[in-house]
């Protein structure tokens, strides 16, 4: 568990300037004073939503490559700010909560669902979401535990559609 005397420090809006940093960072919302990797995947919806607007197959690779260009600045930023994942880091928070969202209508429940589902399955790190955490480190790592707790979040939302939950 993190406490306030190990905690990594808020980094200078500075790092801003070095685009790796800006990206891993989300543009910012992951120097949100308090809850910086639910900023993060804030920035998720509208990404997700504009995906709905492509076939899922090719929407899905638009997020393989935001999922490598992940890999590579959320590296080069745990790197410049000596945290491997750093909670500033926020890109694995945005492209994770984007997949959660993947193949469902673009309504309010679904969105809703689908964030709680996303952010629950983050912070709690379930089996296999928290051994990828503790297993895998640098950029693959920050961005490969938020992709599986996006996979568990996504088939979650599916099995609640097919429940009834959501309307289809």
């Amino acid at each position: 568990m993190t406490t306030s005397a190990n905690r990594p420090r808020r980094p200078p809006a500075g790092v801003l300037r070095d685009p790796a940093c800006m990206i891993a960072l989300g543009f910012g919302a992951g120097l949100a004073p308090r809850a910086p990797g639910t900023c993060g995947a804030l920035l998720g919806l509208p990404l997700a939503a504009a995906l709905t607007l492509l076939s899922v197959p090719l929407a899905a690779g638009v997020l393989a490559l935001l999922s490598g260009l992940g890999i590579w600045c959320c590296g080069v930023a745990g790197r410049r700010l000596g945290v491997s994942d750093h909670p500033a880091i926020v890109w694995d928070e945005v492209v994770g909560m984007t997949l959660t969202l993947l193949a469902v209508p673009l309504s309010l429940p679904h969105y809703a669902l689908g964030f709680a589902l996303f952010r629950v399955f983050d912070i709690l790190k379930p089996w296999p979401v928290g051994a990828l955490d503790r297993q895998v480190g640098g950029g693959l790592g920050v961005m490969l535990d938020d992709l599986a707790a996006a996979l568990l979040a996504g088939v979650t939302l599916q099995l609640a559609q097919l429940a009834g939950v959501l309307p289809q």
